[in-house]
């Protein structure tokens, strides 16, 4: 109950005055001022179990990103694509990446590097000083001293080496085969694995089969062996340029013995190949299966399958079907696959829309450097980001990127410490550095990655799966 005094009071100076209202005069200040009116925000971060990439624009929180801590609550996939213009920081990141995941000691990382110079790919800096000798996959070198990969190795599985067959000849070729070629490739590779025993099959046994097929396989399908000969007349063509064509010394012989395996880092060289040619879908083919068959293993290592140049894998329906069905398969298994693009729009209106869509359906992280207006509407309208991210991406300076990780989208500058930086920037990565260094930035991401790696130390066995 109010204070008799005070409503006497009120009522005496309404009635000599009248009823004022009070008012409080407006005030002006600057935007500068009026922000320390509102308490400081920032958005929710990833955690802080994993590796550190940088630290965040607008807050200024260190961002800390691992897929295989993240996946099942905050991530539904592990793969990652990497988006942007030459010479925005994406092969920094890239290479920072993968020496911080290799602390871990349950880390294994493959990388298809199709890019170099001098005579070596861009990982052999890294591949050296981590005392790995790339698998250097060349075609002008001498027969009997080149790398090879065996499609017909038996440690894959014999409907993996008839898969591996048809993608290959499908690649080069460039449509499906029909059921009669179908038919005569697998024969000739039914009768190769029952006939040869003593050693491994090689693409040269296919080859010949093709070309003097047997005549219990003609009869069985009630057809003239010339028939068979004829169907499998393009199949052999294709393959012969494995052979003894312009990709022989790769793919024509037993897999090379020594290559390891269980090596922490597996460095493909594919600088060599021409990038623009049918070459190189078909490597990327080859090279797929026979991780597939022989690397990836229920052994509880996590694995980072590094694809630079990727849009070879996505902009080729085959290919990109086989590695869509790797992805699935290795999600089980523990591998996030890390796909590298210049432009959204080389794989999105590509041959293969639909399985490109696919693929970047299963890619929950996505970091987006620096492109033009026309090409950052377009990423954010295909990857669903939000209107402020897509406005910022033309103005994005190197080493800073969007990042979107299954909706949470942060602006990161990407860090990197002193002693990564020589191995960082080689000779061409040099164009793609993020400027001149800042001593106190480097020394604090240096600190964490060390605190993290002790922290692992002591917890890795218990790493999600």
């Amino acid at each position: 109950m109010r204070d008799p005094l005070s409503v006497l009071t009120e009522a005496f100076t309404s009635f000599v005055l009248g009823k004022v209202e009070t008012t409080r005069l407006p005030v002006r200040t600057s935007t500068g001022q009026a922000q320390a009116v509102y308490l400081p925000t920032a958005a929710p971060g990833l955690g802080d179990s994993g590796v550190i990439i940088g630290r965040e624009v607008y807050s200024g929180k260190g961002y800390v990103y691992d897929p295989f801590q993240l996946y099942g609550q905050q991530l539904p996939a592990p793969h990652w694509l990497v988006l942007g213009e030459s010479g925005n920081g994406k092969s920094a990141l890239e290479k920072t990446y993968v020496l911080r995941q290799l602390r871990f000691r349950d880390r294994q990382v493959v990388v298809l590097d199709a890019q170099g110079e001098d005579g070596v790919g861009e990982w052999n800096l890294i591949a050296q000083e981590l005392g790995i000798t790339p698998i250097r996959l060349d075609p002008m070198v001498a027969n009997d001293s080149g790398i090879r990969l065996n499609p017909l190795d038996p440690a894959i599985t014999t409907t993996g080496q008839l898969a591996l067959l048809r993608t290959i000849i499908e690649v080069a070729m460039g449509h499906g085969l029909d059921e009669r070629a179908g038919f005569a490739l697998k024969v000739a590779h039914a009768h190769v694995n029952e006939h040869i025993s003593e050693r491994q099959p090689i693409l040269t046994d296919i080859v010949e089969r093709l070309r003097h097929p047997e005549a219990e396989s003609a009869e069985a399908m009630n057809v003239d062996i010339d028939d068979v000969r004829a169907w499998g007349l393009d199949v052999a063509l294709v393959l012969d340029r494995l052979v003894d064509g312009d990709l022989r010394g790769m793919f024509d012989g037993p897999t090379t013995v020594g290559i390891d395996l269980d090596a922490p880092l597996i460095v493909f060289d594919l600088s060599h190949i021409d990038r623009n040619s049918i070459a190189m879908p078909i490597l990327m083919a080859i090279v797929g299966v026979w991780l597939e068959h022989t690397w990836i293993r229920p052994d509880r290592k996590k694995r980072i399958f590094l694809v630079e140049e990727a849009w070879h894998i996505i902009n080729s329906p085959f290919v990109a079907q086989l590695f869509q069905r790797l992805l699935k398969f290795g999600r089980r298994l523990g591998l996030s696959f890390v796909a590298v693009v210049h432009h959204l729009s080389d794989v999105v209106d590509g041959a293969a829309a639909k399985e490109a869509a696919a693929i970047l359906k299963m890619a929950s992280t996505r970091t987006v450097y620096a492109q033009k207006a026309d090409e950052a509407r377009n990423t954010g309208r295909v990857l669903g980001l939000p209107r402020w991210a897509v406005e910022i991406i033309p103005t994005l300076t190197p080493g800073i990127a969007v990042w979107d990780v299954n909706g949470n989208v942060q602006v990161v500058k990407h860090l990197i410490t002193e002693k990564e930086r020589p191995l960082v920037y080689t000779d061409r990565a040099m164009t793609e550095s993020s400027g001149p260094a800042d001593p106190e930035l480097e020394w604090e991401t240096e600190q964490r990655a060390l605190m993290m790696e002790r922290h692992m130390n002591d917890s890795s066995q218990s790493t999600v799966a």
